[in-house]
């Protein structure tokens, strides 16, 4: 992350990604496929198998490839083998980025829930993190409920942050400062859609 000076002289927080460029493999139609869609490749590979090879053909060969829906409208404008990049975009666009968060592995409750614990006080013994009652008979049954926010793996989600806005745009490298945070770690695969 970065911060970006606009023209009134205001810091914005920015977090800066690369965007592209993604090269269009295929495009999918209604009546072959049952949907429309573009599929498009990104990143390069040193070695693919086969039957990517065979489908990428010219193309390249790519480490990612994703499916993005369009409209039938939108499918007459793209081609096979043409580029996808920031060029799309523009300053001030209104964006919303998913991907990956980051992995933090098995968690407690404070951390992962945010419970409060135990009590700090007279005839307390390690009970500060611990979770409290998670059951009993009257209320479930005799077991514990479905749902019941324990400790466990936390993080590696899918997380979409929704209204975030484009800042800067520099179309020789590809890059976008995006104001604000968005999930995952440096080199995370993202989904930007405007």
């Amino acid at each position: 992350m970065t911060q970006v000076f606009d023209a009134d002289g205001k810091a914005h927080p920015a977090t800066l990604v690369v965007a592209g460029p993604c090269v269009i493999t295929q495009i999918k139609n209604k009546e072959k496929d049952g949907y429309v869609a573009l599929q498009i490749g990104y990143g390069t590979k040193k070695t693919l198998n086969k039957a990517l090879s065979g489908h990428f053909k010219e193309l390249g060969k790519f480490r990612h490839v994703r499916e993005v829906r369009i409209t039938p409208e939108e499918a007459e404008k793209y081609k096979v083998g043409g580029v996808v990049n920031s060029s799309i975009f523009a300053e001030g666009d209104a964006i919303q980025v998913s991907g990956i968060s980051k992995g933090k592995g098995f968690q407690g409750v404070v951390k992962r829930h945010g419970f409060h614990g135990g009590r700090r006080s007279h005839g307390q013994k390690h009970s500060e993190r611990e979770p409290g009652s998670i059951g009993g008979g009257g209320r479930a049954g005799g077991r514990v409920a479905k749902g019941m926010r324990m400790a466990g793996r936390m993080g590696s989600d899918r997380i979409t942050v929704k209204n975030l806005s484009v800042l800067r745009i520099n179309s020789e490298t590809n890059e976008l400062y995006i104001r604000g945070a968005i999930p995952g770690r440096r080199g995370t695969l993202l989904e930007i859609k405007g």
